[in-house]
């Protein structure tokens, strides 16, 4: 019995003649034009129908072999002939099929819609903020930031040298000295005395205290949100953040009104599941001071992630929110507000660190916000 070949069922040592051979070929190049011109299957399919590897030129192409071994290089032409013939009529076919006409069409199906961004995750928390305070009354507005010290620190009570000031691990700027080319202005606020002799880049949105007080419109309720400045990276501190000020100020204005405000605040902004705690504190700019604290949203408090395994970002069930007062007496006065007369709060809350106690958000490094990885942007 004779070994059959498996892709011909002939004898596998049984040599075929050249011109027979050839035949062959022109037969499958005739059929596979034939099949292209009637067929209304699509072109993907047909091309692997006629050149894939189970096609009949396939088939042919490795019989090659079995052509007497002086005849295997004009045969090899002629198979590559017949190729580029039938790929020639396949793309012909493409150009002059219309797009989508083997395919039913359904007019009524909605289209493909393109990929639309949205606002990142901190300009949503500024907005949603933004719009809880004014309920309330308080009015937004926008105070430099880049600013002279005397705004950022001595207005606010800690003068030259005072170690309150290394807490916030400044940015000092340097500027040029005054010259014949500096303008009027410039000139003036460099002889004027002590109030413009650094400039800074504002650790805290606290600076547009005394310049809020300085229009001399009274009562203010207002709150500056804007960029802050400190040397300090890691899970919940960045070089360059975002922070919300808010201040109070009219006559009798108490404690009691402080705590009000947070409160509404938080009911709004986290949720009536979240807890909240004063704890008495010191700032130079408010007497008395209280830091704000919230609980985990990571841990919801408890301070553990999973049994044994403490939270990240907490560590104790609690994180430090906000730093807050009844401003003092001094910072009254250097805004030209009567201290007598009258009395308000401030607060200052950074606003990735707010954020990131939100329920839901589960955010336990605040670097993320700024890793520009849009994997982690497209969350939010």
């Amino acid at each position: 019995m004779v070994e059959k070949d498996s892709d011909d069922h002939t004898p596998a040592e049984e040599p075929i003649a050249t011109p027979n051979f050839i035949g062959l070929l022109l037969e499958v190049e005739q059929d596979a034009m034939a099949a292209i011109e009637a067929s209304e299957k699509p072109i993907d399919q047909l091309r692997i129908e006629l050149l894939g590897g189970k096609s009949e030129l396939a088939r042919l192409t490795k019989q090659i072999r079995r052509v007497p071994e002086q005849d295997r290089a004009q045969v090899g032409t002629v198979v590559n002939q017949v190729k580029q013939k039938i790929e020639n009529a396949l793309s012909e076919k493409t150009i002059n099929t219309p797009q989508g006409a083997t395919e039913p069409i359904d007019v009524t199906a909605p289209g493909t819609l393109p990929p639309v961004g949205h606002l990142h995750i901190v300009t949503q928390a500024v907005s949603e903020i933004t719009r809880i305070f004014e309920r309330i009354g308080f009015t937004r507005v926008r105070h430099p930031e880049v600013d002279w010290d005397w705004y950022a620190f001595e207005s606010l009570n800690m003068p030259p040298n005072h170690p309150a000031r290394d807490e916030w691990e400044t940015f000092f700027i340097k500027y040029p000295e005054v010259s014949s080319q500096n303008t009027l202005e410039v000139i003036q606020l460099h002889t004027s005395g002590k109030k413009y002799k650094t400039i800074v880049l504002t650790p805290h949105t606290s600076n547009g205290q005394v310049r809020e007080m300085e229009k001399g419109k009274l009562p203010i309720r207002m709150i500056n949100i804007a960029k802050c400045y400190r040397r300090q990276v890691d899970v919940s501190h960045t070089p360059m953040f975002h922070q919300f000020e808010g201040l109070y100020i009219d006559r009798n204005v108490s404690i009691m009104h402080l705590k009000g405000v947070f409160d509404y605040f938080v009911k709004q902004f986290y949720g009536p599941d979240r807890e909240i705690r004063l704890r008495p504190f010191h700032f130079q700019f408010t007497e008395p001071s209280f830091e704000v604290d919230i609980s985990c949203g990571i841990c919801h408090g408890t301070g553990y992630v999973t049994k044994g395994q403490k939270c990240r970002l907490c560590k104790e069930g609690w994180l430090e929110m906000a730093g807050s007062g009844m401003v003092h007496p001094v910072v009254l006065k250097n805004g030209g507000v009567d201290p007598a007369k009258y009395s308000g709060f401030a607060f200052g809350w950074g606003i990735e660190r707010a954020y990131m106690m939100k329920s839901g958000t589960k955010l336990d490094d605040l670097r993320l916000i700024y890793s520009n990885d849009v994997r982690f942007s497209e969350q939010f």
